[in-house]
């Protein structure tokens, strides 16, 4: 008797199967990070609504709050014209996400605050993905999956949706070190001088990009990877230079960030006096929950470091937890500016991913669901930690 195998898409030659599976199959690695990323989404839109203070300003206002009216005078006006005020705010947004943000209202005809949504939310999402790749790669799909959601659940992740660079930064650096671990090193370099022209911590991912490298030549000589390399560490410095030059001042940038907040790298002094003194004796719940939250990351950072992951992924962390702690800017933002770090969230990851399944999610759903709390109320109520 012989068994008839009914052909789901008979009138399709071998070559069109194999691109439909190729489709299928990239459809079935992207969706659990994309599925979790807009269950968190929601969870953290709803909150913000439910927390929202009655008279204050509407959701879509409070998403393009703090620094968002700078990006949003950048992507409609540009950068003050030589000679104007030295100390102009709008010259310490890097150019990137305010370029992304003119060309999505360009090209869609959304208001720029709607484009500047649109593009954290679709950044956001490619994060999502990459991040699941990348440590899918590293370690196994199940820590890939808890580490999105530990990123996801911190306290400040809601500013990955909002009008801020954060999530854009994250995409371009995450796929900057996707594409090193794969060696294809011009992705590389692209995404890491993306990641430069976004954010100081593009040095970050440009030095951890240039570990990347030598580990490569060691393997083998080539000069791709050095080149790679040394473009993304050009283009944070190369933006700097630009201000200094704009605004008569080799220092400009750095004058410009002290003068509208405070920000000055003091080599972890301040956060240091303001940890110990909330752990001391500290009687707002806010701050002391936001100084325990820095150890936490100190802590995670150590553990993860113990547990020798990929160089230049530790690189990466290290340089960009620094750069958050080592800042004399007000200590409430520290939560939103560790939110790129990744890799003081390496270890929980790692022990949800070999704990039982039903208990893993269990927890990693209450992270989720506190951060997501926490993350509103701040927002909410502390306009300061934006």
């Amino acid at each position: 008797m012989t068994d008839y195998v009914l052909d789901p898409h008979p009138g399709l030659s071998a070559a069109e199967r194999a691109s439909l599976a190729r489709v299928r199959r990239w459809a079935r690695e992207v969706a659990p990070p994309l599925l979790l990323y807009g269950v968190v989404c929601a969870l953290q839109l709803g909150l913000l609504a439910v927390l929202r203070r009655p008279g204050s300003a509407p959701l879509g206002r409070l998403l393009l709050g703090g620094d968002g009216r700078l990006v949003l005078a950048v992507a409609e006006h540009g950068y003050p014209a030589a000679g104007a005020p030295r100390d102009a705010g709008e010259l310490a947004v890097f150019p990137l996400y305010p370029a992304l943000v003119r060309l999505v209202h360009l090209v869609t005809a959304l208001s720029f605050g709607d484009a500047a949504l649109l593009v954290s939310r679709a950044a956001g999402a490619l994060a999502a993905v990459l991040l699941y790749r990348l440590v899918e790669r590293l370690y196994d799909r199940w820590t890939g999956l808890f580490l999105l959601a530990l990123v996801l659940a911190q306290p400040l992740a809601v500013v990955l949706g909002m009008a801020s660079s954060e999530a854009v930064f994250l995409a371009c650096a995450v796929g900057a070190l996707l594409a090193a671990h794969r060696g294809r090193w011009g992705a590389a370099g692209l995404l890491g001088v993306l990641a430069g022209l976004t954010r100081p911590g593009g040095l970050a991912v440009g030095l951890a990009l240039g570990l990347a490298a030598v580990l490569t030549v060691r393997q083998g000589w080539s000069w791709r990877p050095l080149l790679a390399a040394l473009l993304a560490c050009c283009a944070t410095p190369g933006y700097l230079l630009w201000v200094g030059l704009r605004t008569g001042r080799p220092d400009g940038w750095f004058r410009i960030q002290r003068a509208g907040w405070g920000a000055e790298l003091d080599w972890g002094a301040h956060s240091w006096d303001y940890v110990t003194d909330q752990l001391a004796g500290g009687t707002g719940w806010v701050d002391v929950s936001v100084a325990l939250l820095v150890v936490a990351a100190l802590g995670g950072c150590l553990l993860a470091l113990l547990r020798r992951p990929w160089p230049p992924l530790a690189l990466y962390g290290v340089l960009v937890t620094g750069l958050a702690l080592g800042q004399s800017e007000f200590a409430a933002c520290k939560p939103r500016l560790l939110v790129p770090g990744l890799l003081f969230l390496l270890p929980a990851a790692v022990a949800l991913a070999k704990a039982r399944p039903r208990v893993a999610w269990a927890v990693a759903g209450a992270v989720l669901l506190v951060g997501s709390w926490y993350g509103a109320y701040l927002l909410t109520s502390w306009q300061s930690v934006i």
